[in-house]
């Protein structure tokens, strides 16, 4: 019994150490804080999905293959008109819904069999907006609808000649998704095309 003494005489000690230990977890928890938001970070994907030079490699030549096919060159379906009233924090969710409009109705129509890789890059880009799946807008939708139905006017307008134009249109659409939804955007804006 004399090593009682000698333990109650340690029991404050231990348990601020114990405290302590537990707040630094705390502070360094993964977990959001209580009231903050975690809507801006289901609009981001990591940085590394664009890095992959395969799919990279895929996703151009495609779209310089279908862009010589393109006999319209006044017009743009992929651009910065898409952002006009955009809010920045509503760019990645934009790109979301553009991507999917381009995969269900331009790649994985008829086309798919006039281009090759359509449907390697279809897969790739499906994977990013399921990432994506959790990104919703914040504030108010209506510029965003009126951006997009822009864009699917303006294909509709084009006729065939549309998804030529969307599939030629494939690497600036990329160029965009990634400096919209990634944490560290490319410097130097987007790739210009003639």
């Amino acid at each position: 019994m004399a090593s009682l003494p000698t333990l109650s005489k340690s029991f404050p000690g231990w348990v601020f150490f114990c405290y302590c230990c537990c707040l630094l977890l705390l502070l360094t928890s993964s977990l959001p804080l209580k009231g903050t938001s975690t809507a801006h970070h289901a609009c981001r994907l990591r940085k590394v999905n664009f890095q992959q030079l395969y799919i990279r490699n895929r996703t151009y030549t495609l779209a310089k293959m279908a862009s010589a096919s393109d006999k319209d060159t006044d017009n743009r379906l992929i651009g910065q008109q898409l952002f006009v009233n955009i809010r920045e924090n509503n760019r990645c969710y934009l790109m979301k819904r553009v991507v999917e409009f381009v995969v269900k109705d331009v790649l994985l129509t008829e086309v798919k069999n006039r281009y090759p890789y359509v449907e390697e890059v279809a897969q790739f880009l499906a994977f990013l907006t399921s990432e994506l799946s959790g990104c919703q807008f914040s504030g108010k939708r209506e510029h965003i609808e009126k951006n997009l139905e822009q864009m699917k006017n303006k294909m509709e307008q084009l006729g065939e000649n549309g998804k030529t134009k969307a599939i030629g249109e494939l690497d600036l659409l990329f160029d965009y998704m990634e400096n919209a939804c990634t944490d560290a955007p490319k410097k130097g804006g987007n790739k210009k095309k003639n």
